[in-house]
Formats: C-alpha cells, sequence, structure tokens
C-alpha cells in the first residue's frame, strides 16, 4: 500500500498540471466547455490518476521482470535461432494486441486493407526486433544502423509524394509512434536490458537501449511501403469527439469495450511468456505468483487509464483545438508548447523509461534530466505541429532537417545518450499523444483547413513527438561532454599555475 501510495501521488504530481491549464484555458477567452464537459473531464482525472499509478506499479511487478527474464534466460541457452524466433513471435504478437493499432488502421481503411495493414506493421515490429538483437550480439552501433534505415525511409518517402499519395506521409510517420505504446514498450525495453546483460558485457548499458527506437522503424517502413502501392483518394471523415449527457452510460460502455482489448493485449503477452517459462525458463512458482500480481496491477490501470482518455480528454483535447483555433489561431502556439510540457509527463511508459534509464546508467543520468530534455522537447514538437497547421506545409520540410540533426549529433554525443535518446521518442509518443494531443491538432485544423485537409494537416504530430526527444536528449549528452572538457581544461591550467617546485614536490 505504501508503495501504491507513492505511485499515486507521482501520478497525480503528472496529471494535475494538464488538469491546471485546461482549467486556466477556460478562463480565458479563447475556449469553454459544458458543465457536463466539466464534470467528465474531471472525473475522468480521477481516473487517469489511479490508472497510471496501477500500470506503474504493474509494469515494476510485471511487465518488467517478464521481458528482463525471457530476454536473459534464452540468451543464456547461446541458441541465437531460438532467441530470434521467439523474440519476433512475441513482438508480432504484442504489435497486433495494441488497441491503438486498431485506430490507426481504421483511419485508412478506404485505401488500406486494415487487416493487411496490421499484420504489416505486426510484421515490421517483429523484423525490427530482429536487426535490434543482432545488433546487441555483433556489438554493431546504433547511430549507424538508424542513419541507414532513416535515409531509406526518406528515399520511400520521396516516391509516395511522386506517387501522389503525400497525405499518407503524416500517417506513416504517426505510426511508428503510436505501435510502440504502453504494453510494448516495458516488455521490449526490459527485453533489451535482459539480453545485452547476458552477451554484451562491457557494452551492456548501451546495448541496454535502442530496441524500441529501431522496433518504431518498423511501423513506418511498412506504411510507407504500403503508401507507395496504394491506389485512390483518401475521403477522410471527422469520428465522434462528443461527450453525451448521460456519462454513467458513456462510462459503463467505453469500461466493457476497454477490458476486451486490453484483455486480448495482456492475454496474448502472458499466454506466450508462459508458454517460453514452461518450456525454456521453467521460473518458481514464487516468481511466477508476484508477476500475476503485477499482471493484475497492469490490466487494472490500463483499463481505468484508456478508459479515462476516451471518455474525458480526447473530446476535450478536441474541443479546445476547435475553439483556440476559432478564437486566435496564433495562440495555438504557446499554448501547444506549455500542453506538451505537461502532457508528456502524464505518458505511462515514461515513468518506467525514467527509473530504467537512471537504474541502468547508475544514477548519471537523473529522472530530474530526462523529465526535463522530454518536456522541452514534446513542448517544441506541438508547438511546429501548430506552426505547420497554421501555415499549412508538407511535413517533410521539418521531419528531415530534424532527423538530420538527430543522426548528426549521434556522432558527438556518448552512444548511451543516443540509444536512450531514440527509445524516448517511441516512449513519449504514447497513448495521451494519440487521445488528447492528437484530437486537439485535428480540432484546429478542421477549424482553420477543413476536413479535407486533416490527414495531411492534423496527423503527423505524434510523429514530430516522436522526434524531438531525439534532439534534446543528445544535446544533454553534448552538455555533459562539453562539461567534462571544460573542468578538465580549469584543471589543468590550475596544475600548470602552481610553480615548478610544488609540482616536483607533488610528483
Amino acid at each position: 500500500m505504501k508503495v501504491l501510495l507513492d505511485k499515486i501521488k507521482e501520478a497525480s504530481m503528472s496529471v494535475l498540471p494538464i488538469v491546471a491549464i485546461v482549467l486556466v484555458l477556460l478562463l480565458t477567452p479563447f475556449a469553454s466547455l459544458t458543465n457536463t464537459e466539466l464534470i467528465t473531464f474531471l472525473v475522468s482525472t480521477v481516473f487517469l490518476i489511479l490508472g497510471i499509478a496501477l500500470f506503474t506499479l504493474g509494469a515494476d511487478l510485471a511487465m518488467t521482470p517478464m521481458g528482463s527474464s525471457v530476454g536473459s534466460g534464452l540468451a543464456k541457452k547461446r541458441k541465437l535461432g531460438l532467441l530470434l524466433i521467439i523474440s519476433f513471435l512475441l513482438g508480432f504478437l504484442i504489435t497486433i494486441a495494441e488497441p491503438d493499432l486498431k485506430v490507426l488502421a481504421g483511419q485508412v481503411a478506404n485505401v488500406m486493407n486494415p487487416t493487411i495493414l496490421t499484420v504489416g506493421i505486426a510484421f515490421g515490429v517483429g523484423l525490427f526486433i530482429i536487426i535490434a538483437i543482432v545488433r546487441i550480439i555483433f556489438k554493431k552501433g546504433l547511430s549507424n544502423i538508424l542513419m541507414l534505415f532513416y535515409m531509406l525511409l526518406f528515399a520511400i518517402g520521396m516516391l509516395v509524394l511522386i506517387n501522389g499519395n503525400g497525405d499518407l506521409l503524416p500517417l506513416g510517420f504517426d505510426s511508428g509512434g503510436v505501435t510502440t505504446g504502453p504494453i510494448t514498450v516495458p516488455f521490449l525495453m526490459a527485453l533489451g536490458v535482459g539480453i545485452a546483460n547476458i552477451l554484451s558485457g562491457k557494452n551492456a548499458k548501451e546495448d541496454s537501449f535502442g530496441i524500441v527506437a529501431l522496433c518504431s522503424v518498423g511501423p513506418i517502413l511498412v506504411v510507407l511501403l504500403l503508401s507507395v502501392f496504394s491506389k485512390g483518394s483518401l475521403d477522410y471523415k471527422m469520428p465522434e469527439y462528443l461527450i453525451s449527457g448521460d456519462l454513467f452510460t458513456d462510462i459503463v460502455n467505453k469500461f466493457f469495450e476497454v477490458i476486451k482489448e486490453v484483455f486480448l493485449a495482456l492475454g496474448l503477452v502472458v499466454a506466450s511468456f508462459l508458454v517460453i517459462n514452461f518450456i525454456w525458463l521453467k521460473q518458481p512458482w514464487k516468481h511466477l505468483k508476484k508477476i500475476f500480481v503485477g499482471i493484475i496491477y497492469t490490466f487494472v490501470g490500463l483499463v481505468l487509464f484508456l478508459t479515462a482518455v476516451n471518455i474525458g480528454y480526447m473530446p476535450v483535447g478536441y474541443k479546445l483545438g476547435l475553439e483556440i483555433a476559432a478564437s486566435c489561431k496564433f495562440v495555438l502556439i504557446p499554448v501547444g508548447f506549455v500542453m506538451g510540457m505537461l502532457v508528456v509527463l502524464a505518458e505511462p511508459a515514461v515513468h518506467v523509461l525514467k527509473k530504467q534509464v537512471e537504474e541502468i546508467t547508475g544514477g548519471y543520468i537523473t529522472k530530474r534530466s530526462m523529465t526535463i530534455g522530454l518536456c522541452v522537447g514534446v513542448g517544441i514538437a506541438i508547438c511546429l505541429s501548430m506552426v505547420r497547421i497554421i501555415f499549412d506545409f508538407n511535413l517533410m520540410f521539418i521531419i528531415i532537417p530534424g532527423y538530420f540533426i538527430s543522426l548528426a549529433l549521434s556522432l558527438f554525443v556518448p552512444k548511451i545518450y543516443t540509444a536512450i535518446a531514440f527509445d524516448s521518442g517511441g516512449v513519449a509518443s504514447g497513448p495521451m499523444a494519440s487521445t488528447f494531443i492528437l484530437p486537439f491538432a485535428i480540432g484546429a485544423c478542421y477549424e482553420l483547413l477543413g476536413e479535407s485537409a486533416i490527414l495531411r494537416g492534423g496527423f503527423g504530430i505524434v510523429a514530430l513527438i516522436a522526434m524531438t526527444p531525439l534532439i534534446t536528449i543528445q544535446l544533454l549528452g553534448f552538455k555533459a561532454i562539453v562539461g567534462n572538457k571544460v573542468k578538465e581544461t580549469i584543471a589543468m591550467r590550475r596544475i600548470l599555475s602552481e610553480d615548478d617546485e610544488q609540482i616536483i614536490n607533488f610528483m
């Protein structure tokens, strides 16, 4: 109970700033909510806090130990084929089960078959898990591999533009962030840590990160390849972002819908783990019992979290974007920046990432520095998205320079910062991004550019949220290098300023 209360306190500190900015906006002439909408939002906030607290506790007890056990247990057997096949299957199944992927597939159902898209993206994630593990085993640099694949992505992106399906580009780059959801991230990160601890030796810390970064590339690659061969036009239809007068009925209906989705997602992960444990790991019942308790916490937490964001946060995000754009479109820019800084704190998987980073680096990279880097990065991302909606220009004008800068920085900063930064991009673009920030952007785009422009203007915001932390986190590494150099220079000057006798006596 003490741990749970601590988690609730942490979750409250993360979510309440979002509530504060919404309430402040309601005091201005730029936005308004009805009493029903406000009550729904506040009730959803309570669910959200409890959901994040239970999820993070469950991730500590279940998801992280499961991933770590599978990674280290199979790596110890030194059977590369077995490790790669099982990792591929786990990545494939978890991705198919991600609730956000169903939403993504529905958006392009008239151009891409949803089943083909879902299976293709799951295959992409599984394939890049294999690439990530091979990288760890053969000790290859992450930055070089990322450069290769992002150059490939940009080349395919140009083909999409030439083929006349440029409106699908934002959706393609969004897919990389959407599919690394709250279930996938803790498991994949722990899987990478478990494998690296056994197979990487002295490079274990650096190789522990990077698996989420590479798995984010797979969905983008698949969607862009499908976009090249897609025919027809996208007739985007606005989703329903409404809060009805019957709050109780809305909550109950969404609650049972989310229960089914989360049960499927967690069920596939747990079933796969039990089979692997029965055949290869053979962990004792005492260890499994703790994991099962953690799974229950994770299940309840995710149900509460996803119910809250769907019932209260998605409609409120859409209406705020709509009304602010109608009142004064340039207010979207500062509001987007502040909102981005606060919303990333409420992402469940961000808490898992910060804790794991601090533990693996022995406190060298602190939770505080990670928080600052992520908040600033996501704030800038939403700011840029609002600028893009206001002036209506192509996403590639931001994406290409942004990734060029982030990949260039990877040549100068410590490798561990690069791996953490690229993982942070996938983690930051979680459920809060797709269920609060994306509706906010869609509302603003609908008001300023119309329904037909939403696919090219409203989408793309998740891609930018995934991109900007790559720069800000690596800048932390660059700052650390410069700081160390300055300290060394000062220390050397101090030594040289001493007279000869003192130097001789010292030696």
